[in-house]
């Protein structure tokens, strides 16, 4: 199984990738400030880079950003100088993800609910279950889409589904979990059992399982507590340039 060293060695190399920058910039001093223009680097996530892109993210010390180059001189212009509850109190910002990592040291084992019946749906099976509505936290539903549920394991009573966890491949070396419980089955323990096992599982397997919670989300954050993951780093939900784009567009006409 791998290692926290080589889980944590794995995302660090991923997200300097992604944010174009240096392992180094993700582990800078204290609330330092990285700014580098975004670049669709080999390895990328699996996710294109628009013509506007805007990533800001922190691993607990400095903050690195990364945007195209319109956005990145928006975004020097409103932070350097800023402090780093200021600068993610801005504007542009519109919410945030909680991206977490298994504490190998807290995981353990947890024992299955009862009443239920589990299976574990491999990547070639997983078509069949998006004709199933309503596990829209679960499942990628859009086959058009540049990653993909890979992995799944579900919860039955009966014949009927009444939870799925599921692994997306955004990366080649590591796996997205995300989970849905129908309403009525929720406070059986269905979804800290599910991300659970499959946390285990993927970990059997060599890829690094990441849990990710947008940031109001008390309910699932509460998940990946109970499963043994902690919070490993932060970034942007979404974020809104428009106001300050127009400007720049209305002063060079």
């Amino acid at each position: 199984m791998i290692s926290q060293k080589e889980m944590l060695d794995v995302l660090q190399t991923q997200l300097a990738i992604d944010l174009n920058c240096t392992v180094d910039d993700l582990n800078g001093e204290q609330d330092s400030l990285v700014f580098v223009e975004a670049k669709e680097n080999p390895g990328r996530r699996r996710q294109p880079l628009g013509e506007r892109s805007f990533d800001i993210l922190s691993m607990g010390k400095s903050i690195v950003v990364s945007a195209t180059a319109e956005r990145l001189a928006i975004a020097k212009t409103l932070m350097q100088g800023k402090d780093r509850d200021t600068i993610f109190s801005l504007s542009i910002i519109r919410g945030y993800y909680l991206h977490y990592l298994p504490d190998l040291a807290r995981l353990k084992p947890i024992s299955a609910p009862v009443d239920f019946s589990y299976e574990l749906i491999e990547q070639d099976e997983v078509a069949s279950l998006l004709r199933v509505e309503g596990f829209d936290n679960a499942l990628i539903y859009n086959v058009n889409h540049p990653y993909h549920t890979v992995l799944v394991l579900l919860a039955r009573q009966a014949d009927k589904i009444v939870a799925m966890a599921g692994a997306c491949d955004p990366w080649a070396k590591i796996r997205q979990l995300g989970i849905t419980v129908l309403p009525e089955y929720r406070r059986c323990g269905l979804a800290t059992y599910l991300i659970s096992s499959l946390t285990f599982e993927l970990l059997q397997r060599g890829f690094v399982p990441t849990y990710d919670v947008d940031a109001c989300n008390l309910a699932s954050q509460r998940v990946a507590y109970r499963v043994g993951y902690y919070p490993a780093w932060i970034t942007d939900r979404r974020c809104d340039f428009k106001s300050f784009e127009a400007s720049l567009s209305s002063s060079n006409q």
